[in-house]
């Protein structure tokens, strides 16, 4: 195993490849390169913990330590300006060319910025690395007032952590739900009602079509007329996968850089990973932007560069969002559902929706609840269950699991 390993961007999935190849046996060079300065960290917590304390030590995934010690050659701060198929080489903006025998493209996504006149006025910000977070996070202590364009789970989480410091937060979501894409309408529901109990306004159904303001953000305007005041301007609408360098490269892209069972790109040295792959799942194309994802795609292909035989990726999908004291946790895809069944706590708020498609379980979203999220997962992950069985059993999933 003398082959060399390039991989192209040092976010979680990037670095479990590295990690994972070393676990795996792989002897050869592995060269992990990362655009950002520092450290490898994790991104989830910068909407939800880093937001309240602001603790950078807490993200850190490795060590410096741990790169020396796997014989892992780390490059932060690295650009990569292109990949030189034929010659087998990514280069670099500096001018140097990295040779490889197999390439993994890592690149995630960047985030959606909606063509909005005022868009680039001081006071609008992003959420997507630590340096937007370490930026967000510095301006909110003086906010009395924050707009949210999107009401998506980044959008969320920074609502629910802003409002409990007090500021006065408008969510603004052009559809008539939150979390549309990603949960049914009894967990939009829920969600909806918490924020709005804990002093969110949010409007639905409501479009946002320029950031108002002379030298800085003063608030936003609605397609309706209306004018929602703010210090701060968050754009949470969404991302986009980052798949120029593929792109360039002559290789296949979709909505993402198209991968087969194996995450193999049209070119069989070169993979791609994480939010900016698109795979097979279930035999329908397929993006995720998930941690999890990514982490699981770079397991399989660290046994795929190793020689491991192993079926086609089909690991089980499975998200979460921190928003205040409710914790969602969704197990499966929900897309395409055509029924589902609710279950409440003992206060009557949904706790748990049970999502299915032709009869058949294919998506649990819970709130608190993770012993039933994980009894979920594991269900899942194995033979179709199909709804009559649930009910039979009085929509108990750890019953069904044990059975």
């Amino acid at each position: 195993m003398s082959d060399r390993v390039v991989i192209v961007g040092a976010g979680q999935g990037g670095l479990q490849v590295a990690a994972s190849l070393r676990q795996e046996g792989f002897a050869g060079p592995v060269t992990l390169l990362g655009d950002e300065p520092g450290l490898p960290y994790q991104r989830p917590p910068l909407s939800k913990a880093y937001m309240k304390d602001g603790d950078e030590s807490r993200l850190a995934l490795k060590p410096a330590s741990f790169f020396e010690t796997a014989g892992i050659d780390y490059r932060p701060g690295t650009i990569v300006a292109g990949i030189d198929r034929p010659a087998g080489e990514v280069v670099l903006d500096s001018g140097e060319r990295l040779g490889f025998d197999h390439l993994v493209l890592a690149t995630g996504a960047r985030n959606l910025r909606p063509p909005l006149p005022g868009i680039d006025l001081p006071g609008v910000h992003e959420l997507r690395g630590l340096a937007d977070a370490a930026r967000l996070r510095a301006m909110a202590e003086g906010v009395r007032r924050a707009a949210v364009i999107g009401g998506g789970f980044i959008g969320l989480e920074f609502a629910a952590v802003a409002a409990a410091r007090g500021i006065h937060v408008t969510v603004i979501e052009a559809t008539d739900r939150l979390m549309s894409r990603a949960v049914t309408p009894p967990i939009s529901q829920r969600f909806l009602d918490f924020h709005r109990a804990a002093g969110v306004d949010v409007r639905l159904g409501a479009l946002g079509t320029a950031v108002l303001g002379g030298k800085a953000a003063e608030g936003v305007a609605l397609a309706d007329g209306q004018e929602v005041a703010a210090d701060l301007v968050l754009l949470a609408v969404g991302v986009r996968p980052n798949m120029e360098l593929a792109a360039e490269a002559g290789l296949a892209v979709a909505n993402g850089i198209v991968v087969d069972g194996h995450l193999r790109t049209s070119d069989p040295r070169i993979f791609a990973i994480g939010d900016c792959a698109s795979f097979p799942l279930g035999g329908i194309a397929t993006r995720l932007e998930s941690v999890q994802a990514a982490v699981d795609h770079a397991r399989h292909v660290a046994r795929t560069i190793t020689g491991a035989g192993q079926p086609p990726y089909d690991a089980l999908p499975w998200f979460w969002s921190d928003q205040g004291p409710l914790k969602l946790q969704i197990a499966g895809l929900s897309t395409g559902w055509d029924d589902t069944h609710v279950l409440t706590d003992a206060t009557g708020a949904v706790d748990t929706v049970l999502a299915f498609r032709d009869e058949r379980l294919i998506a649990v979203e819970t709130v608190n609840q993770a012993g039933r999220h994980m009894a979920a997962r594991k269900l899942l992950a194995g033979a179709p269950v199909m709804r009559d069985r649930l009910e039979g059993m009085d929509w108990d999933l750890r019953a069904a699991l044990a059975a």
